[in-house]
């Protein structure tokens, strides 16, 4: 009996230390979670019922200069549906009424959205994609559909939100506009793409029953601030017309790529910029920015620059005569020619540039600056073509013009191609501003695509017009250039585009293009020289002559050769079509003339030139000294038949002065 009390109290003895050690134990754990980690365990369960939500700021506008909206942020919904959650009642009773409702919105018929939804109930899928990227509008359409009407649990809709950029006048001028995403930076977008994004804000929010959170308070932690509406130089009707003129001549010469751009000459405003580069099906979109980022040699266009420098160094006049030969010259075993076979003669200067002889302006760069070749380079770099433009956009591309300095680049004949737009490589851009710097009374002012930074209505940031070189050169040599590319237009290289109802001025250029010399797939190498068969073609110029308001060049690169590849032929009835829509369509500053004041001066010339006749109406007149058009027009006026060589002044008349006046007899002028 003792025995088995004593065994009894043993039991208890263990049982109550055991106890003891246990409630030991809790007590330990407790304090631990209390005071040891009680910190860690508060901070997880209010990261488990609480969090701080970001409140997105709204991500600004992209405007063009009249108002139209080029680039803003729109919501897009991918809704799917979970199947399972839906009562297999409703679903039998609403599944055709709810394939009816989205074949209406979405397109395909009853029978593939009921089939689609019964297989989906019928394999348990809970994440059923039913349509992507819809707009707001058909997402709260959607939402009212049978069965999805019940919401989350019970209709198993579900709507996944994202907000995406869009462009609401299509994929015109789309590089220029450019994005800032998962592809990078690039264009107005990537620019100022830190104006643009705003600053987010917070909110605290707590969890609730079945897993959905509400805000704790009505007041923000951070309240959003939303971006900068970005208003660019663009020009909705501008660009369209651009773009349109371009496109079609791509396709028309089955073009590989082309850039457009049309720039106000006064403020460097870009009204216009199209960038369109073939698809493999042939098809054309916005693939590149080629306008800012192909730096690429020039061909005639650059006969500008060349005779810009030799002007306003005087060492030559358009009145220079300059003998082509027959078209073709060799300069340390390297061949010049002239498109034209057989070369155009002795001709002026003037006529050099209108016609586009490489013979000629090659002769001319050769003769007053081989000795000292750094003093033509100094003028090209005056110019704009030794560096980029400094645009704010990124990927623009980089010049290169060969300098003395560097022996390793500059060879025998580096001047020489250089001065007919070979051997050197520049941008669009480059060579626009400088053409604009012409018609601008040699005012260089940087290109630029932006006005302003507004929010909400209110001008934050205005960028005004930047002046790169107040005069590029006389205004003696500006106004001789002027004329000599009015006269390409009339009886130049681009008399194809002539028009009498619109003034333009302006240059082609024809270039082959380089080969670079790279390896095979079979170890070959291949290349390193001029193409035959691959050309660009440009053209450069502004308009109205009279009082320049917009410059323009467009370029063309790989047209197919069998429908034609000369700048004249591909790229300046670009040109023309812009200019000409321009002013049919868009009102032109200085448009208003006296008309009083004009028949004043008409008259008053009229009888000034009758005066004139009536002196020869016996005897030969004296026109050396005379402008060419004057004197021929005064020569037909008394009967006489004119043969003209030549351009400029008249040099030479085979008829004396004084010698009596045959009415029906030919005169000889020699001009120059």
């Amino acid at each position: 009996m003792a025995t088995h009390k004593k065994s009894i109290l043993t039991r208890f003895y263990f049982v109550a230390a055991f106890l003891s050690v246990f409630l030991l134990a809790v007590l330990f754990r407790v304090f631990n979670l209390q005071y040891v980690q009680g910190e860690r365990y508060r901070k997880l369960a209010t990261e488990l019922t609480i969090k701080q939500d970001t409140i997105y700021a709204n991500k600004g506008n992209v405007y063009a200069a009249d108002g139209n909206l080029l680039a803003t942020s729109m919501s897009k919904y991918t809704i799917r549906m979970d199947v399972v959650a839906i009562n297999n009642t409703v679903f039998e009773k609403e599944v055709v009424n709810l394939s009816k409702s989205l074949a209406g919105l979405l397109g395909n018929s009853v029978r593939y959205y009921e089939q689609k939804l019964r297989n989906a109930k019928r394999t348990g899928n809970r994440y059923l994609l039913i349509a992507r990227n819809i707009g707001y509008n058909d997402y709260l359409k959607m939402k009212q559909f049978p069965i999805f009407n019940l919401g989350v649990y019970k209709g198993g809709f579900i709507a996944e939100h994202k907000t995406v950029r869009e462009h609401p006048i299509g994929k015109i001028a789309a590089r220029t506009i450019g994005y800032d995403d998962f592809r990078g930076e690039a264009g107005i977008e990537g620019a100022f793409a830190d104006f643009m994004q705003g600053k987010n804000g917070l909110r605290w929010k707590q969890k609730i029953a079945k897993n959905q959170w509400k805000p704790i308070s009505d007041v923000n932690e951070q309240e959003p601030i939303d971006g900068y509406d970005v208003i660019t130089t663009i020009d909705v009707n501008i660009q369209d017309i651009t773009h349109h003129a371009l496109l079609r001549q791509l396709e028309n010469f089955d073009a590989d790529h082309g850039s457009a751009v049309v720039m106000e000459t006064k403020t460097g405003e870009i009204k216009a910029i199209s960038n369109l580069g073939r698809t493999s099906k042939g098809t054309y979109y916005e693939k590149r920015n080629y306008a800012v980022w192909e730096s690429h040699e020039p061909g005639s266009t650059f006969k500008l620059a060349s005779l810009m420098a030799a002007l306003d160094d005087k060492v030559i006049d358009t009145s220079t005569v300059v003998d082509t030969e027959k078209g073709k010259i060799f300069i340390n075993n390297r061949k010049v020619e002239d498109s034209r076979r057989g070369g155009y003669g002795k001709i002026s200067a003037a006529r050099v540039f209108e016609v586009s002889s490489n013979v000629g302006i090659v002769k001319l760069i050769r003769e007053h600056y081989d000795k000292n070749p750094e003093k033509f380079i100094s003028k090209i770099e005056k110019y704009g073509f030794t560096k980029p433009v400094g645009f704010k956009i990124k990927g623009e591309g980089i010049p290169y013009v060969p300098t003395p300095s560097n022996k390793e680049r500059w060879n025998k004949i580096s001047l020489e191609w250089m001065s007919w737009g070979y051997g050197l490589s520049v941008t669009p851009m480059q060579t626009l501003m400088f053409y604009n710097s012409v018609a601008n009374n040699g005012v260089m002012v940087k290109p630029r695509f932006v006005k302003e930074l507004r929010k909400q209505d209110q001008t934050e940031k205005v960028f005004t017009t930047e002046i790169v070189n107040r005069k590029i050169a006389s205004q003696e040599t500006l106004n001789k250039l002027k004329k000599v590319m009015e006269n390409v237009v009339i009886r130049g290289t681009a008399e194809n585009i002539y028009s009498p109802n619109f003034s333009m001025a302006g240059k082609t250029g024809t270039a082959k293009k380089f080969i670079p010399r790279t390896k095979n797939d079979k170890g070959e190498w291949e290349g390193g020289y001029y193409s035959s068969k691959r050309y660009v073609a440009s053209f450069a110029g502004f308009f109205p002559l009279e009082n320049p308001k917009y410059s323009c060049i467009v370029v063309i690169h790989d047209p197919d050769k069998s429908k034609g590849y000369y700048g004249a032929d591909v790229a300046a009835p670009v040109f023309k079509e812009i200019a000409q829509k321009i002013y049919t369509t868009t009102p032109i500053d200085n448009q208003f003339t006296d008309d009083d004041l004009a028949i004043k001066t008409i008259v008053k010339e009229y009888k000034k030139y009758n005066k004139i006749l009536e002196q020869y109406h016996n005897e030969i007149p004296d026109v050396i000294g005379m402008n060419g058009m004057d004197a021929v027009s005064l020569l037909e006026n008394i009967g006489l038949k004119v043969k003209v060589d030549g351009v400029g002044k008249v040099n030479y008349q085979s008829l004396k002065k004084g010698e009596n006046l045959e009415k029906g007899k030919t005169i000889v002028l020699k001009l120059i």
